[in-house]
Protein backbone atom coordinates (compact mmCIF):
# COMPACT_ATOMS: atom_id res chain seq x y z
CA UNK A 1 0.00 0.00 0.00
CA UNK A 2 1.92 3.32 -1.09
CA UNK A 3 -0.81 5.63 -1.21
CA UNK A 4 0.10 8.50 1.49
CA UNK A 5 -3.99 8.60 2.00
CA UNK A 6 -4.81 5.05 2.88
CA UNK A 7 -1.23 4.88 5.11
CA UNK A 8 -2.73 7.82 7.10
CA UNK A 9 -6.04 6.07 7.12
CA UNK A 10 -5.05 3.16 8.37
CA UNK A 11 -2.76 4.56 11.20
CA UNK A 12 -5.71 6.93 12.03
CA UNK A 13 -8.02 4.16 11.99
CA UNK A 14 -5.55 2.08 14.60
CA UNK A 15 -5.57 5.38 16.81
CA UNK A 16 -9.41 5.53 16.95
CA UNK A 17 -9.83 2.14 17.54
CA UNK A 18 -7.61 2.56 20.45
CA UNK A 19 -9.36 5.26 21.95
CA UNK A 20 -12.70 3.34 22.04
CA UNK A 21 -11.24 0.50 23.87
CA UNK A 22 -9.78 2.85 26.00
CA UNK A 23 -13.13 4.23 26.95
CA UNK A 24 -14.85 0.93 26.94
CA UNK A 25 -12.04 -0.93 29.48
CA UNK A 26 -11.45 2.50 31.59
CA UNK A 27 -7.39 1.91 30.71
CA UNK A 28 -4.78 4.97 29.57
CA UNK A 29 -4.96 5.06 25.83
CA UNK A 30 -1.39 5.45 25.51
CA UNK A 31 -0.89 1.74 26.50
CA UNK A 32 -4.11 0.53 24.24
CA UNK A 33 -2.21 2.39 21.32
CA UNK A 34 0.85 0.50 22.10
CA UNK A 35 -0.63 -2.86 22.29
CA UNK A 36 -2.91 -1.76 18.92
CA UNK A 37 0.52 -1.41 17.64
CA UNK A 38 1.78 -5.10 18.87
CA UNK A 39 -0.79 -6.46 17.10
CA UNK A 40 -0.77 -4.98 13.99
CA UNK A 41 3.04 -5.08 13.92
CA UNK A 42 3.19 -8.93 14.27
CA UNK A 43 0.07 -9.60 11.76
CA UNK A 44 1.58 -9.97 8.00
CA UNK A 45 -0.42 -9.39 4.91
CA UNK A 46 0.36 -11.09 1.31
CA UNK A 47 3.38 -12.39 0.81
CA UNK A 48 4.37 -11.94 4.48
CA UNK A 49 4.74 -7.91 4.00
CA UNK A 50 3.60 -6.38 7.43
CA UNK A 51 0.45 -5.39 8.00
CA UNK A 52 1.37 -2.14 9.24
CA UNK A 53 5.04 -0.76 8.49
CA UNK A 54 6.82 3.12 9.37
CA UNK A 55 7.64 5.21 6.53
CA UNK A 56 9.85 8.70 6.75
CA UNK A 57 7.00 11.06 7.50
CA UNK A 58 5.17 8.81 10.41
CA UNK A 59 8.69 8.59 11.97
CA UNK A 60 8.37 12.23 12.09
CA UNK A 61 4.81 12.31 13.41
CA UNK A 62 5.64 10.09 15.93
CA UNK A 63 9.12 12.28 16.79
CA UNK A 64 6.73 15.24 17.01
CA UNK A 65 4.62 13.17 18.97
CA UNK A 66 7.50 12.43 22.03
CA UNK A 67 8.54 16.18 21.76
CA UNK A 68 5.20 17.51 22.33
CA UNK A 69 4.11 14.97 25.03
CA UNK A 70 7.49 15.82 27.08
CA UNK A 71 6.72 19.51 26.48
CA UNK A 72 3.18 18.99 27.91
CA UNK A 73 4.69 17.26 31.20
CA UNK A 74 7.26 19.55 31.79
CA UNK A 75 4.48 22.50 31.45
CA UNK A 76 1.75 20.48 34.07
CA UNK A 77 4.62 21.04 36.94
CA UNK A 78 3.03 23.88 39.18
CA UNK A 79 5.95 25.98 39.72
CA UNK A 80 4.87 26.27 43.37
CA UNK A 81 3.56 23.15 43.94
CA UNK A 82 7.44 21.98 42.96
CA UNK A 83 9.03 24.09 45.32
CA UNK A 84 6.26 22.92 47.88
CA UNK A 85 6.98 19.45 47.52
CA UNK A 86 10.23 19.48 46.40
CA UNK A 87 11.60 16.58 49.09
CA UNK A 88 9.55 14.42 48.34
CA UNK A 89 9.96 15.10 44.48
CA UNK A 90 13.66 15.10 44.51
CA UNK A 91 13.89 11.89 46.92
CA UNK A 92 11.42 9.97 45.12
CA UNK A 93 13.04 10.67 41.78
CA UNK A 94 16.63 10.26 42.42
CA UNK A 95 16.27 7.13 44.11
CA UNK A 96 13.84 6.25 41.54
CA UNK A 97 17.01 6.62 38.99
CA UNK A 98 20.13 5.66 41.01
CA UNK A 99 18.71 2.18 42.55
CA UNK A 100 17.74 0.78 39.13
CA UNK A 101 20.88 1.66 37.54
CA UNK A 102 23.27 0.77 39.59
CA UNK A 103 21.23 -2.78 40.20
CA UNK A 104 20.40 -3.50 35.95
CA UNK A 105 24.15 -2.56 35.55
CA UNK A 106 26.08 -4.58 38.34
CA UNK A 107 23.61 -7.35 37.05
CA UNK A 108 24.56 -6.99 33.12
CA UNK A 109 28.21 -6.69 33.77
CA UNK A 110 28.55 -9.32 36.52
CA UNK A 111 25.55 -12.37 36.07
CA UNK A 112 25.04 -11.73 31.96
CA UNK A 113 28.77 -11.21 31.21
CA UNK A 114 28.19 -8.03 29.57
CA UNK A 115 30.91 -5.55 28.73
CA UNK A 116 31.21 -2.25 31.15
CA UNK A 117 29.74 -0.20 28.10
CA UNK A 118 26.81 -2.54 27.49
CA UNK A 119 25.53 -2.91 30.95
CA UNK A 120 25.91 1.17 31.36
CA UNK A 121 23.73 1.17 28.38
CA UNK A 122 21.20 -1.63 30.17
CA UNK A 123 21.43 0.28 33.71
CA UNK A 124 20.27 3.71 32.13
CA UNK A 125 17.36 2.53 29.66
CA UNK A 126 15.72 0.54 32.37
CA UNK A 127 16.52 3.36 34.86
CA UNK A 128 14.13 5.67 33.38
CA UNK A 129 10.01 6.42 33.96
CA UNK A 130 7.92 7.33 30.88
CA UNK A 131 6.72 11.04 31.66
CA UNK A 132 4.80 10.08 28.60
CA UNK A 133 2.82 7.61 29.98
CA UNK A 134 2.35 8.59 33.83
CA UNK A 135 1.56 12.10 32.00
CA UNK A 136 -1.05 10.94 29.83
CA UNK A 137 -2.65 8.69 32.93
CA UNK A 138 -2.45 12.00 35.29
CA UNK A 139 -4.42 13.38 32.46
CA UNK A 140 -6.99 11.04 31.49
CA UNK A 141 -7.58 10.32 34.92
CA UNK A 142 -8.43 14.58 35.88
CA UNK A 143 -5.23 13.83 38.56
CA UNK A 144 -2.91 15.88 36.77
CA UNK A 145 -3.81 19.27 38.81
CA UNK A 146 -4.08 17.69 42.28
CA UNK A 147 -0.92 17.89 44.40
CA UNK A 148 0.04 14.11 44.44
CA UNK A 149 0.14 14.24 40.71
CA UNK A 150 1.92 17.11 40.42
CA UNK A 151 4.94 15.58 43.05
CA UNK A 152 4.68 12.61 40.37
CA UNK A 153 5.54 14.40 37.12
CA UNK A 154 8.21 16.35 39.22
CA UNK A 155 9.80 13.21 40.37
CA UNK A 156 9.50 11.70 36.58
CA UNK A 157 11.74 14.52 35.77
CA UNK A 158 14.04 14.17 38.54
CA UNK A 159 14.77 10.77 37.53
CA UNK A 160 14.85 11.26 33.66
CA UNK A 161 17.06 14.28 34.23
CA UNK A 162 19.53 11.76 36.33
CA UNK A 163 19.17 9.71 32.78
CA UNK A 164 19.85 12.10 30.70
CA UNK A 165 22.95 13.15 33.17
CA UNK A 166 24.37 9.68 33.03
CA UNK A 167 23.77 9.44 29.22
CA UNK A 168 25.88 12.45 29.23
CA UNK A 169 28.40 11.89 31.23
CA UNK A 170 29.31 8.30 30.58
CA UNK A 171 29.20 8.40 27.10
CA UNK A 172 29.83 12.08 25.90
CA UNK A 173 30.78 13.46 23.04
CA UNK A 174 32.10 16.53 23.37
CA UNK A 175 32.30 18.76 20.50
CA UNK A 176 32.08 22.41 19.11
CA UNK A 177 27.57 21.87 18.19
CA UNK A 178 27.19 20.64 21.87
CA UNK A 179 28.79 23.60 23.36
CA UNK A 180 26.71 25.80 21.07
CA UNK A 181 23.48 23.08 22.06
CA UNK A 182 23.87 23.86 25.70
CA UNK A 183 24.61 27.81 25.41
CA UNK A 184 21.77 28.63 23.02
CA UNK A 185 19.92 26.24 24.83
CA UNK A 186 20.71 28.05 28.18
CA UNK A 187 19.67 31.71 26.95
CA UNK A 188 16.39 30.69 25.85
CA UNK A 189 14.88 29.07 28.64
CA UNK A 190 15.94 31.71 30.57
CA UNK A 191 14.49 34.55 28.24
CA UNK A 192 11.50 32.23 26.99
CA UNK A 193 8.86 33.00 30.33
CA UNK A 194 9.43 36.44 29.05
CA UNK A 195 9.15 35.83 25.60
CA UNK A 196 6.23 33.50 25.61
CA UNK A 197 4.08 36.15 28.05
CA UNK A 198 5.16 39.07 25.78
CA UNK A 199 3.41 37.55 23.09
CA UNK A 200 0.47 36.85 24.77
CA UNK A 201 0.20 40.55 26.08
CA UNK A 202 0.56 42.37 22.52
CA UNK A 203 -1.38 39.29 20.30
CA UNK A 204 -3.63 38.29 22.78
CA UNK A 205 -4.54 35.13 23.32
CA UNK A 206 -7.33 34.34 20.91
CA UNK A 207 -6.49 35.13 17.54
CA UNK A 208 -7.62 32.38 15.09
CA UNK A 209 -4.00 32.17 13.67
CA UNK A 210 -2.69 30.71 17.59
CA UNK A 211 0.85 33.04 17.25
CA UNK A 212 1.84 31.95 20.66
CA UNK A 213 1.02 27.84 19.76
CA UNK A 214 3.36 28.53 16.36
CA UNK A 215 6.13 30.24 18.68
CA UNK A 216 6.25 27.39 20.99
CA UNK A 217 6.24 24.94 18.28
CA UNK A 218 9.10 26.67 16.47
CA UNK A 219 11.20 27.10 19.57
CA UNK A 220 10.72 23.31 20.17
CA UNK A 221 11.84 22.32 16.49
CA UNK A 222 14.72 24.64 16.50
CA UNK A 223 15.92 23.54 19.86
CA UNK A 224 15.68 19.92 18.75
CA UNK A 225 17.58 20.72 15.65
CA UNK A 226 20.25 21.93 17.72
CA UNK A 227 20.39 18.64 19.72
CA UNK A 228 20.09 16.73 16.76
CA UNK A 229 23.10 18.54 15.29
CA UNK A 230 24.84 17.89 18.70
CA UNK A 231 24.43 14.42 18.63
CA UNK A 232 22.34 14.81 21.74
CA UNK A 233 18.40 13.87 21.43
CA UNK A 234 15.77 16.34 20.42
CA UNK A 235 13.38 15.57 22.78
CA UNK A 236 15.94 16.54 25.77
CA UNK A 237 15.27 20.40 25.59
CA UNK A 238 11.28 19.35 25.34
CA UNK A 239 10.84 18.58 29.16
CA UNK A 240 12.95 21.79 30.53
CA UNK A 241 11.11 24.16 27.75
CA UNK A 242 7.62 23.02 29.56
CA UNK A 243 9.11 23.13 32.84
CA UNK A 244 10.20 26.93 32.37
CA UNK A 245 6.98 28.27 31.36
CA UNK A 246 4.75 26.23 33.17
CA UNK A 247 4.24 29.71 35.20
CA UNK A 248 2.82 31.24 32.11
CA UNK A 249 0.43 28.14 31.24
CA UNK A 250 -0.82 28.27 34.56
CA UNK A 251 -2.29 31.96 33.39
CA UNK A 252 -3.73 30.50 30.44
CA UNK A 253 -5.35 27.43 30.50
CA UNK A 254 -6.57 28.04 27.26
CA UNK A 255 -3.12 28.06 25.49
CA UNK A 256 -2.12 24.58 27.34
CA UNK A 257 -6.01 22.48 26.54
CA UNK A 258 -5.48 23.97 22.49
CA UNK A 259 -1.55 22.38 22.42
CA UNK A 260 -2.89 19.33 24.53
CA UNK A 261 -6.00 18.73 21.80
CA UNK A 262 -3.35 19.08 19.09
CA UNK A 263 -0.68 16.37 20.60
CA UNK A 264 -3.55 13.89 21.74
CA UNK A 265 -5.40 13.89 18.63
CA UNK A 266 -2.46 13.80 15.86
CA UNK A 267 0.82 13.38 17.17
CA UNK A 268 0.94 11.18 20.20
CA UNK A 269 -0.64 7.94 18.70
CA UNK A 270 1.50 7.89 16.04
CA UNK A 271 4.39 7.79 18.51
CA UNK A 272 2.48 5.18 21.09
CA UNK A 273 1.70 3.15 18.00
CA UNK A 274 5.35 3.21 16.58
CA UNK A 275 6.65 2.61 20.04
CA UNK A 276 4.52 -1.26 20.10
CA UNK A 277 6.06 -1.82 16.72
CA UNK A 278 9.28 -2.44 17.85
CA UNK A 279 8.29 -5.85 20.05
CA UNK A 280 8.41 -9.15 17.92
CA UNK A 281 6.25 -11.59 19.39
CA UNK A 282 8.58 -14.33 18.11
CA UNK A 283 11.12 -13.06 18.89
CA UNK A 284 9.93 -12.79 22.63
CA UNK A 285 9.57 -16.68 22.99
CA UNK A 286 13.35 -16.82 22.45
CA UNK A 287 14.45 -14.25 25.13
CA UNK A 288 11.37 -14.51 27.23
CA UNK A 289 13.67 -15.88 30.21
CA UNK A 290 15.85 -12.81 30.20
CA UNK A 291 12.94 -10.00 29.13
CA UNK A 292 11.27 -11.40 32.67
CA UNK A 293 14.40 -11.34 34.82
CA UNK A 294 15.43 -8.20 33.52
CA UNK A 295 11.69 -6.43 33.99
CA UNK A 296 11.29 -8.00 37.22
CA UNK A 297 15.03 -6.29 38.13
CA UNK A 298 13.75 -2.89 37.09
CA UNK A 299 10.25 -3.31 38.99
CA UNK A 300 11.97 -4.65 42.11
CA UNK A 301 14.90 -1.67 42.59
CA UNK A 302 11.95 1.07 41.42
CA UNK A 303 10.02 -0.80 44.29
CA UNK A 304 12.88 -0.43 46.98
CA UNK A 305 13.53 2.66 46.90
CA UNK A 306 10.04 4.36 46.30
CA UNK A 307 7.47 2.47 48.28
CA UNK A 308 9.46 3.28 51.56
CA UNK A 309 10.46 6.78 50.90
CA UNK A 310 6.37 7.05 49.65
CA UNK A 311 5.41 5.95 53.02
CA UNK A 312 8.06 8.26 54.91
CA UNK A 313 6.24 11.01 53.07
CA UNK A 314 3.34 10.30 54.32
CA UNK A 315 1.04 8.11 51.39
CA UNK A 316 -1.30 5.54 52.57
CA UNK A 317 0.01 2.08 51.32
CA UNK A 318 -2.88 2.44 48.24
CA UNK A 319 -1.46 5.89 47.19
CA UNK A 320 2.61 4.61 47.40
CA UNK A 321 1.81 1.45 45.13
CA UNK A 322 0.21 3.57 42.95
CA UNK A 323 3.46 6.13 43.06
CA UNK A 324 6.23 3.36 43.21
CA UNK A 325 4.42 1.62 39.99
CA UNK A 326 4.06 4.72 38.02
CA UNK A 327 7.56 5.41 38.75
CA UNK A 328 8.12 1.93 37.34
CA UNK A 329 6.95 2.79 34.23
CA UNK A 330 9.30 3.70 30.71
CA UNK A 331 9.15 4.08 27.43
CA UNK A 332 10.12 7.73 26.02
CA UNK A 333 14.04 8.13 27.34
CA UNK A 334 14.23 4.27 27.81
CA UNK A 335 14.07 3.24 23.91
CA UNK A 336 15.92 6.59 23.39
CA UNK A 337 19.12 5.24 25.26
CA UNK A 338 18.87 1.92 23.93
CA UNK A 339 18.67 3.03 20.32
CA UNK A 340 21.64 5.39 21.30
CA UNK A 341 23.43 2.23 22.17
CA UNK A 342 22.57 0.18 19.04
CA UNK A 343 23.45 3.74 16.51
CA UNK A 344 26.97 4.07 18.95
CA UNK A 345 27.50 0.69 18.18
CA UNK A 346 27.50 -0.20 21.64
CA UNK A 347 25.05 -2.74 22.27
CA UNK A 348 24.04 -5.37 18.50
CA UNK A 349 20.92 -5.35 17.70
CA UNK A 350 19.87 -8.32 20.00
CA UNK A 351 20.34 -6.70 22.59
CA UNK A 352 18.47 -3.30 21.52
CA UNK A 353 15.79 -5.92 21.10
CA UNK A 354 15.72 -7.45 24.72
CA UNK A 355 16.26 -3.92 26.16
CA UNK A 356 13.19 -2.17 24.40
CA UNK A 357 10.87 -5.08 24.60
CA UNK A 358 11.40 -4.75 28.47
CA UNK A 359 10.93 -0.92 28.27
CA UNK A 360 7.51 -1.18 26.44
CA UNK A 361 6.62 -4.17 29.07
CA UNK A 362 7.49 -1.60 31.44
CA UNK A 363 5.32 1.11 30.29
CA UNK A 364 2.05 -1.63 29.99
CA UNK A 365 2.46 -3.93 33.22
CA UNK A 366 2.83 -1.66 35.73
CA UNK A 367 0.37 1.18 34.76
CA UNK A 368 -2.57 -1.70 34.01
CA UNK A 369 -1.63 -2.65 38.19
CA UNK A 370 -2.07 0.56 39.20
CA UNK A 371 -4.89 1.73 37.23
CA UNK A 372 -6.52 -1.41 38.24
CA UNK A 373 -6.15 -2.10 41.52
CA UNK A 374 -4.38 1.06 43.28
CA UNK A 375 -5.98 3.98 41.03
CA UNK A 376 -6.79 6.90 44.35
CA UNK A 377 -9.60 8.90 43.92
CA UNK A 378 -9.14 12.91 43.46
CA UNK A 379 -10.05 13.73 46.94
CA UNK A 380 -6.80 11.24 48.19
CA UNK A 381 -4.83 12.84 46.40
CA UNK A 382 -5.61 16.05 47.14
CA UNK A 383 -6.34 14.90 50.66
CA UNK A 384 -2.25 13.42 50.29
CA UNK A 385 -1.03 17.60 49.75
CA UNK A 386 -2.85 18.92 52.59
CA UNK A 387 -1.33 16.36 55.27
CA UNK A 388 2.20 16.59 53.96
CA UNK A 389 2.14 19.97 53.78
CA UNK A 390 0.93 20.32 57.44
CA UNK A 391 3.37 17.74 58.56
CA UNK A 392 6.34 19.81 56.85
CA UNK A 393 5.72 22.81 58.18
CA UNK A 394 4.44 21.26 61.57
CA UNK A 395 7.52 23.05 64.09
CA UNK A 396 9.90 20.16 65.97
CA UNK A 397 9.27 19.40 69.18
CA UNK A 398 12.25 20.38 71.57
CA UNK A 399 13.66 17.64 73.49
CA UNK A 400 12.62 16.44 76.51
CA UNK A 401 14.58 18.22 79.54
CA UNK A 402 16.16 20.59 77.00
CA UNK A 403 16.46 24.61 77.22
CA UNK A 404 14.68 26.94 74.73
Amino acid sequence: MDNIWFIAAFWMGLALLASLISIRLGISVALIEILVGVAAGNLHGPGQTPLLHTTEWTNFLAMLGSGVLTFLAGAEIDPASLRANLRASLSIGFLSFLLPFMGVWLFAQHVLGWPLREAWIAGIALSTTSVAVVYAVMIEGGLGGTPLGKTLLAACFITDFGTVLALGVLFADFNLWLGVFVAVTAVTLWYMPRWTRGLIARLGATRVSEPEVKFLFFVLFFLGGLASTARSEAVLPAYLLGLVVAGVFLRDKTLVHRMRSIAFAIFTPFYFIKAGLFVSLPALWSALGLIAVLLAMKLVTKFLGIWPLSRAFYMRPREANYTALLMSTGLTFGTISALFGLQNQIINRDQYSVLVTVVILSAFVPTLIAQKFFQPTLRTMNAWGRLYQRKIRRPATPAAGGTS
